[in-house]
């Protein structure tokens, strides 16, 4: 990823510091607004408690297998809302899913739930491409699924075009499948702009002729009519979303999902070139602009409401250690490296432990990765909460060789995102995401009105 390369060096470096092993009883930050009535009669009641914290749910796994609901995710959201059906934490539902819109997405958990959601309360594994405006006015090749083109549009791009508009115009691509092969000599139609980045939402539904024609496009440097071009280096921007390796459905066993794609387009790319594919950025969960960006919609909603407090710990539940686990634990790394770049003996610390200045990230180097329109985070602390109604198994036989368990067993993250034991450790793991929301109720200290 080109454009977080010094982030992510700088990251890294200090991956072998500790991660916070189990998040500790949090002192209650909360407050009651309003004055106190000087009628000793008719005392006032008091004012609903205020938050300092925000709540982020996934939601295959954790609120739905499938289309079922599991069945303590309603009991879940009877705590969460009060008597005029308002929630009284922010949250925010983060999905790797990218197959539809965000109003589409939020329709259906009000549905599910039995509570009202807007869409400014969902984050789809693209949610954040809407911040790469550099290329919106660019033309990309979309793949994945469902509405692609208006799921592009919503996000930004003006100039999209895809993968079945690409095949129609140069039939003679999609070989594999013999039923659609054409049956008569064809040319190119060749009438469609030259594709200058490609964007990858989503699993789609075939995958042999988008694996093709993604290839295709970037040996060709976005030019279908010329001919591969395996040594031309770098190739077109390529940005992804969604890099869960599998995901729960309503089947006993994970099923495959967009990461699973992604490992097979990364390994044709470089069985046929020999060098690696190179990405722009990578998005949804565990990467940490989708957090930054849950961050910011967790403080407008705290905004929105007019509660004083700042939002300062964040919760992320979630029932995968790849993606929920592993993002939530990073991106309180993150927040804790900004804690310490601002504190003398921290970064004395950091220096005597490296050995080196070039391991302590600078401000102006971190923070210019995120667009301004999302401000910088208030959020000091992002806890991780492992559910057991999706893809972790409890039961699950572990190897007796625990360093085979990590280094083989363990770590399904994608290619570009290294292994740290620290970051699949979860904070608290728990049954369901009701015994969640007691449990973080409890370490906050929160009583809802």
């Amino acid at each position: 990823m080109r454009g977080l390369v010094p982030f992510y060096r700088g990251l890294y470096i200090l991956s072998n510091r500790q991660a916070r092993r189990k998040a500790g009883t949090v002192g209650s930050r909360c407050g009651f607004c309003g004055t106190q009535s000087n009628s000793k009669l008719q005392p006032q009641p008091q004012a609903q408690q205020q938050p300092s914290f925000g709540l982020l749910f996934d939601i295959d796994g954790v609120l739905v297998r499938g289309r079922m609901p599991i069945p303590a995710a309603k009991k879940a959201f009877e705590k969460l809302v009060d008597s005029q059906g308002q929630f009284v934490v922010p949250l925010v539902f983060v999905t790797n899913a990218g197959n539809c819109l965000r109003q589409t997405k939020a329709d259906q958990l009000s549905h599910i739930l039995g509570v009202p959601i807007t869409q400014d309360q969902v984050i789809m594994s693209h949610s954040p491409l809407r911040m790469f405006k550099k290329f919106h006015d660019k033309c990309v090749l979309v793949s994945g699924q469902g509405p692609v083109l208006e799921i592009a549009k919503n996000v930004g791009f003006k100039n999209v075009v895809s993968i079945d508009i690409l095949r129609e115009s140069y039939p003679l691509l999609d070989m594999v499948d013999h039923n659609r092969r054409p049956k008569l000599p064809s040319n190119p139609v060749g009438n469609l702009p030259k594709v200058e980045a490609v964007v990858l939402f989503g699993e789609p539904i075939r995958w042999e002729t988008n694996l093709q024609l993604i290839v295709d496009v970037l040996l060709t440097n976005g030019n279908l009519s010329s001919v591969h071009k395996t040594q031309k280096m770098p190739h077109l921007p390529l940005l992804a979303c969604n890099m869960d390796l599998m995901w729960m459905a309503e089947a006993h066993s994970p099923r495959f999902g967009h990461g699973t794609f992604l490992v097979c387009l990364e390994n044709i790319y470089k069985k046929i070139t020999g060098k690696d594919l190179k990405y722009e950025a990578l998005m949804g969960k565990p990467s940490e602009l989708t957090y930054h960006f849950a961050e910011y919609l967790i403080r407008s909603q705290a905004m929105q409401r007019q509660w004083k407090l700042p939002i300062t710990s964040l919760y992320a539940i979630g029932d995968n250690l790849m993606t929920d686990i592993y993002g939530a634990n990073l991106y309180n790394r993150y927040l804790d490296e900004r804690v310490a770049r601002k504190n003398p003996k921290a970064i004395a610390k950091m220096v005597a432990a490296t050995g080196s200045t070039t391991a302590v990230p600078q401000e102006e180097e971190v923070d210019n990765m995120w667009e301004s329109e999302l401000a910088l985070p208030s959020a000091t602390s992002c806890k991780s909460v492992l559910v057991c109604t999706g893809v972790y198994n409890p039961k699950a036989e572990v190897p007796c060789d625990a360093n085979h368990c990590i280094k083989e067993t363990v770590f399904h993250g994608h290619r570009d995102f290294r292994f740290d034991p620290a970051l699949v450790e979860p904070g608290h793991i728990v049954q369901d995401v009701a015994e969640a929301v007691d449990l973080i109720f409890e370490q906050e200290k929160f009583v809802p009105q």
